[in-house]
């Protein structure tokens, strides 16, 4: 199989058993374990895949909020949230995902709050789930 050089590979995952993986981001070598969750037959001791995708979705918001904020010359000091994933059947699958947004530690007015939330809210992890998962965003500002 060719692979273009300029396509390098992101990460690797390896199956480590007892429905437990290794996932390895290739460039820096750091690993994440992920495990079943314990609804789904698995021991719940790590992320489940499901739980790094809900996770990823508030990760990428604060990168671009961050990138966001450098390009106009706004401080952002502070960031912290809590993600409840919820999971649907039939398909099993992510449905909806909980996410509370405290922001307190930054000072913002208000005109800079709707500015936050429109860039959070449109990061890629967004716009790759799409319609697919019901989003409710709670902000602390």
């Amino acid at each position: 199989m060719y692979v273009n050089p300029k396509e390098m590979a992101t990460s690797k995952v390896e199956y480590l058993g007892g429905l437990r993986t290794k996932c390895t981001h290739l460039k820096s070598g750091q690993e994440v374990i992920t495990d079943a969750p314990v609804d789904n037959n698995g021991k719940g001791e790590a992320f489940s895949p499901t739980d790094l995708v809900a996770t990823a979705y508030v990760s990428c918001m604060y990168t671009i909020i961050g990138i966001y904020c450098e390009s106009q010359n706004i401080e952002f000091n502070f960031g912290d949230a809590t993600i409840t994933k919820v999971m649907g059947s039939d398909p099993r699958r992510i449905e909806r995902i909980e996410v509370v947004l405290d922001f307190t530690g930054n000072n913002w007015d208000e005109t800079i709050h709707q500015r936050i939330k429109n860039v959070g809210e449109g990061c890629p992890v967004a716009k790759t789930l799409g319609d697919n998962v019901e989003l409710e965003f709670s902000y602390k500002f």
